[in-house]
């Protein structure tokens, strides 16, 4: 099968910016020739590259070809700096990666370690649904909690983030007087980052049964943190972010046998790409300094 690259680079375009009309703003052409290179790069395949929703979705014969379209450019980057020794603006590779809020604390010293050699683009995702980016060919590398590779990736293990359940102090006195129990945990709030951080409540299932407290959502690391100190509820924290308050009396720990540890995997693509394998080298390197 003979596959045109600007076609390919079309397809993924499309499904960076979420419509044709998107990518043809991107790659200064018209829709129309957005269109012509959809239509010659599907019937090329004999396979529907796209579900017309919106924003547009890659079906998962489409999703193949984004990533192939996203190696090849890498490569091409990568070959081209080789070639003549630096690595010109436009040749700059992409780095596509998909990180939780939480690890992005502990991460982003290692993305900017890289930024000289790659121009990073993250997707910040729970890492429970950071594999999902990476089949698709969203994204090159990826946290993640999945320690299975992914097919064309390799994966590592990291180390895991411990999260514990704290709050402020008028919580604690307020819910738990008598420490955790089931009927403290019933009726206290909890504020969780969204639908899918199930961290809470995991920690609730704990106590052996099924219960349903008032819950705050706040998607924002930052600002989950935030709204705890403030007292609005009780929540799973990381130590990377919990100790400063814990030792200034901000919060204060509920359960010092309560500790949940979340187990992080470094996933990328099999491909030996220099500026995957440094930015790869320095996550490495910062989840040995910051991870148990």
């Amino acid at each position: 099968m003979n596959l045109d690259l600007d076609q390919l680079r079309t397809l993924a375009a499309i499904v960076d910016h979420g419509s044709l009309d998107g990518a043809a703003r991107v790659l200064h052409v018209t829709p129309s020739a957005v269109s012509q290179r959809l239509r010659a790069l599907e019937s090329a395949t004999g396979q529907v590259l796209l579900v017309r929703s919106r924003p547009v979705r890659p079906t998962p014969a489409g999703s193949a070809l984004v990533r192939t379209a996203r190696q090849v450019d890498l490569l091409l980057a990568d070959t081209t700096e080789e070639l003549t020794g630096t690595a010109a603006v436009p040749a700059r590779p992409v780095l596509a990666v998909a990180i939780g809020g939480d690890s992005l604390s502990w991460a982003l010293p290692a993305l900017a370690a890289v930024a000289d050699v790659a121009a990073l683009h993250v997707r910040r995702e729970d890492e429970t649904r950071t594999g999902a980016l990476l089949r698709e060919g969203s994204v090159v590398a990826a946290v993640t909690t999945e320690g299975r590779p992914v097919a064309g990736c390799r994966a590592v293990r990291l180390g895991a983030m411990r999260y514990r359940p704290v709050a402020a102090p008028s919580v604690a006195e307020r819910f738990f007087p008598d420490g955790v129990t089931a009927a403290a945990l019933a009726r206290a709030p909890v504020v969780a980052f969204d639908y899918a951080d199930d961290l809470q409540h995991a920690y609730v299932r704990r106590h052996g049964r099924e219960l349903d407290p008032p819950s705050h959502q706040v998607p924002s690391s930052a600002d989950f943190l935030a709204a705890i100190v403030l007292g609005m509820g009780w929540g799973m924290v990381p130590d990377l972010q919990s100790a400063p308050h814990l030792g200034s009396g901000a919060l204060v720990e509920l359960d010092p046998a309560g500790p949940v540890d979340v187990v992080l995997h470094w996933q990328r693509w099999a491909l030996r790409i220099a500026s995957l394998d440094a930015l790869t080298d320095a996550v490495r390197s910062a989840a040995g300094r910051h991870l148990v």
